[in-house]
């Protein structure tokens, strides 16, 4: 089954027996070869992501004064609220806001390599005391499914249930709570860009259109499909798979004048020390192996903490001129 020219997966399949989850790494296994992208039924209550919606919602509505308080230029670790216009996409400025959480974490005491100054701890907005237990809820959710999929993916590609598992034992996720406004002259919500890094499980407010992704004939639109996530892979899922699996360029575009658009992408990515062994692929895979696509300013590293922290760099200057100086203008 297909919707909006992309695959429809179906979670439901992972407990309707062997005949239904061999079907499930199949269709799991071709559409990330030959897409990167899929819709996935993920089967949560409407309740559940309704709340998700309206929390994120009142988070937006706060004053101003209120949202200024966990700026993103307060956090060394990248977390917390980014004003409108706030982040560059391939140095374009985006056209959105938006409050970035990762996990709640020490902050270590010798952040050595440069990476690790990216653990800490989240910034939470006073003023709204539940988007922290809504937030944390979904995170752990999402958590599940997302080692699940690894486990599928593995299993999909001739490799042992459990490949990928050491390495997501202190995962690196973010997730985003995303607004897009509709402005005059605002074309850019996201540019074009590729996830660094393995897995995005994203959640599209119900009806709108924007996002678009890359493929042999141009830019085509995706939009949400009710009860999915669209779910896309990253570089570094490209780079342990020698470019069979593929990871897509994608962007979203500024909704109409006087609309806003809201998202919430789940980014689930192995821990920031972890270097992903490369999959060893059934020979058959291995032979349709495209190799990776990167070029020398993008060179795409084994372990995760240095693709993030590349990118957080690039994407909030203002964030790295503040709390990392030494690393502004270093070779990536």
């Amino acid at each position: 089954m297909t919707v909006n020219g992309l695959p429809v997966l179906d979670l439901a399949d992972l407990y309707g027996g062997p005949e239904a989850v061999e079907r499930f790494r199949d269709e799991l296994r071709r559409a990330t070869h030959e897409v990167g992208f899929f819709h996935l039924r993920h089967g949560i209550d409407r309740a559940v992501v309704d709340e998700l919606f309206d929390t994120a919602r009142a988070f937006f509505a706060l004053p101003e004064e209120d949202k200024r308080a966990i700026e993103m230029t307060r956090s060394a670790q990248f977390r917390g609220w980014t004003r409108l216009g706030g982040e560059l996409t391939q140095g374009q400025v985006d056209h959105r806001e938006q409050i970035d959480i990762g996990p709640d974490r020490p902050t270590p005491v010798v952040a050595d390599p440069p990476y690790l100054r990216l653990d800490g701890p989240n910034q939470w907005p006073a003023a709204l005391p539940r988007l922290r237990t809504v937030i944390e809820a979904w995170t752990e959710r999402l958590g599940h499914i997302g080692r699940r999929l690894m486990a599928e993916w593995a299993l999909s590609l001739g490799a042992p249930a459990d490949h990928f598992a050491s390495t997501f034992d202190q995962a690196s996720t973010l997730l985003k709570l995303v607004r897009y406004p509709g402005a005059a002259g605002a074309s850019q919500g996201v540019g074009g860009h590729k996830d660094p890094g393995f897995l995005t499980l994203l959640l599209i407010e119900p009806g709108k259109a924007g996002l678009q992704v890359e493929t042999d004939d141009g830019w085509i639109d995706l939009p949400p499909t009710d009860d999915c996530f669209v779910v896309n892979i990253g570089e570094l899922m490209e780079a342990v798979t020698d470019g069979y699996l593929r990871a897509t360029s994608h962007r979203v575009t500024a909704p109409p004048v006087g609309t806003e658009r809201l998202s919430i992408p789940f980014f689930f990515n192995p821990g920031l020390d972890a270097e992903v062994p490369v999959v060893p692929l059934r020979p058959e895979l291995a032979q349709a192996a495209r190799g990776i696509t990167q070029d020398a300013s993008n060179v795409i590293s084994a372990r995760y903490g240095d693709n993030l922290l590349k990118a957080r760099l690039r994407a909030h200057p203002d964030v790295a001129a503040i709390h990392h100086p030494d690393l502004v203008g270093t070779p990536d």
